[in-house]
């Protein structure tokens, strides 16, 4: 007999599927060590800002709702997938952090039946589910780029600025821009082999 689904998938996977009593159960399990985590990891000012509001929960919640859907069976690794998220939105103006994420979402929504599974390499039966599950990697895989990266990416690709205005807006030169954007672009590709051929943990390691 195969062995049952760890409760990481399962709640993922019970989650997706409309229990919202599932998300409760993540958060009430595995939201102590985020917290743990990410604070050691942290400056003083930002650590100051996580005790004074509970964006560390808003943080992993949205993620949740508004990001690609996923499931893995390990429990280590969706706490540090979750624990990267919050530090890159601790790092970042947390509105426009999630403001983006849902654009994404509202712009070029995935099928929430499709679910990204992590434990393994994907085999799209078709050329939509392959489709789907490329798109859920890249999505992903922005998550878990550096900030600078991630903006120099979203800034061009979705927001379709010239190389100069984004130096404009990151107080860069042009040149600089361009060469953060084509560095984002490598960084992204390795993210998206990576989680595609169901190595999720060198992807955290990175």
């Amino acid at each position: 007999m195969p062995d049952s689904p760890s409760e990481t998938r399962h709640l993922l996977g019970a989650w997706r599927g409309g229990d919202r009593t599932a998300l409760s159960a993540l958060l009430e399990r595995d939201l102590p060590w985020i917290k743990q985590h990410v604070r050691r990891r942290l400056g003083t000012a930002l650590r100051q800002r996580m005790d004074s509001e509970d964006v560390v929960q808003e943080a992993v919640v949205e993620f949740l709702r508004h990001g690609p859907p996923f499931v893995l069976s390990d429990q280590d690794q969706f706490r540090r997938l979750a624990a990267h998220v919050v530090r890159n939105v601790l790092g970042h103006q947390y509105e426009r952090f999630t403001a983006q994420r849902r654009e994404l979402q509202r712009e070029r929504p995935l099928p929430s039946e499709d679910l990204l599974d992590l434990d393994a390499p994907g085999h799209s039966p078709s050329q939509v589910a392959h489709r789907n599950e490329r798109e859920a990697c890249v999505r992903l895989g922005l998550e878990l780029l550096e900030l600078e990266d991630r903006e120099a990416l979203l800034l061009r690709e979705w927001e379709h600025l010239s190389f100069a205005e984004i130096g404009s807006r990151l107080k860069i030169t042009e040149d600089a821009a361009r060469m953060r954007f084509n560095r984002a672009v490598r960084r992204l590709a390795t993210k998206v082999r990576q989680l595609r051929s169901g190595r999720l943990e060198e992807s955290l390691d990175d």
